[in-house]
């Protein structure tokens, strides 16, 4: 008895360093992520919900980086109107240009809307604009449903996750920590979905690696 509970101590002691390991190598890739220059791509997709993201994905837009933007995820009593001034750009573009989606609720509820937006469109290769803490988990979700679109991620990067020693700050800490549970099973999802493809033989691409480090 007392060999197997050494046993059973000696796996979760591991299970522990493990997850704490992935953890610190998450945060600190959060951390050091920053938006690089962006190669043009087919859309652009900008998944709500920090203050900053609609206008960065619309400035991409209206440099050209994308033929069309997608807002995923727009809470159903934001108008067309509020989206439109906080977007910062032109009533012209905005309603050329930009597309709105009210259905997503969560981050897989991103990928469905993103998902069939891109398929209607045509789509293969999209620019995806999130907060830096959250885009690891946006690859995968999105890369599961999508495997054959290339996934350009631009991180936006809010002044809390620009400290290098983020261990200090408790509030970025926490957030990172949650972020990090919940990308654990979207990642567990993204490998079943590889492997179910796999054994089909279906042709596909990596999805969530295009410039990302996960």
């Amino acid at each position: 008895m007392a060999r197997a509970g050494r046993r059973i101590a000696v796996a979760v002691g591991a299970m522990v360093l493990v997850f704490v390991a992935g953890f610190v190598a998450f945060a600190n890739g959060v951390a050091s992520s920053t938006p690089a220059a962006v190669e043009r791509a087919d859309g652009i997709v900008v998944l709500t919900g920090g203050a900053h993201r609609l206008p960065e994905a619309a400035r991409l837009l209206a440099d050209g980086r994308g033929g069309r933007l997608l807002i995923s995820g727009a809470n159903r009593i934001t108008s067309r109107d509020d989206l439109q001034r906080k977007s910062g750009i032109s009533w012209e573009m905005f309603d050329c240009c930009v597309d709105i989606g009210y259905e997503a609720q969560d981050t897989p509820g991103n990928a469905d809307e993103t998902m069939h937006w891109a398929a209607d469109q045509q789509f293969s290769k999209l620019i995806i604009v999130t907060s830096s803490y959250h885009m690891p988990r946006s690859l995968t979700e999105l890369g599961r449903v999508m495997p054959n679109v290339k996934l350009v991620p631009y991180p936006v990067v809010t002044q809390g996750f620009r400290k290098e020693r983020w261990w200090r700050d408790f509030g970025t800490a926490r957030i990172l920590l949650s972020e990090y549970v919940k990308f654990l099973p979207s990642a567990a999802r993204l490998g079943v979905a590889r492997f179910l493809r796999s054994l089909d033989g279906s042709a596909f691409a990596d999805p969530a690696t295009h410039g990302a480090d996960l």
